[in-house]
């Protein structure tokens, strides 16, 4: 199963405050460890909300909304996507993640069988087709 592990904002990472060398040194790390045993798909840091766009949809109309953002306990700072067998097993990894001050959400991504009957034939071929195109990009 795949999961994404969403890390929450601070006050901290929502006014820019970077990390030091010994944070960033401990997360490169605790990453190392995550693509050796093949668990990481992906996983980035975020700027902060200044530097963000959203987008509201209501119908056909678009409504765009420049940051910053004031809500910090709803933002992201980061994310990694796992491959793992349970999200115990991605529980497990996140406990030995380096943060001190933080928290971080974990949800499983839907994947084509989830949807059931409404993935007709044609859905999951074109799923399946969409996810090879990407997956070849790298």
């Amino acid at each position: 199963m795949r999961v994404m592990v969403m890390v929450k904002a601070t006050p901290e990472s929502e006014a820019g405050v970077m990390p030091s060398k010994e944070i960033l040194a401990e997360m490169g790390r605790f990453n190392e460890e995550l693509v050796k045993s093949g668990v990481m798909l992906a996983g980035e840091g975020l700027h902060p909300t200044s530097k963000a766009v959203r987008i509201n949809f209501s119908g056909k109309e678009r409504m765009i909304v420049d940051g910053p953002f004031t809500e910090t306990k709803e933002l992201i700072a980061g994310f990694w996507i796992l491959q793992v067998k349970s999200m115990e097993e991605a529980v497990e990894w996140m406990k030995r993640s380096p943060f001190q001050e933080s928290a971080v959400e974990l949800r499983p991504i839907f994947e084509i069988d989830d949807f059931g009957d409404a993935a007709t034939p044609e859905i999951r071929e074109q799923n399946d087709r969409l996810r090879q195109q990407t997956e070849g990009r790298g």
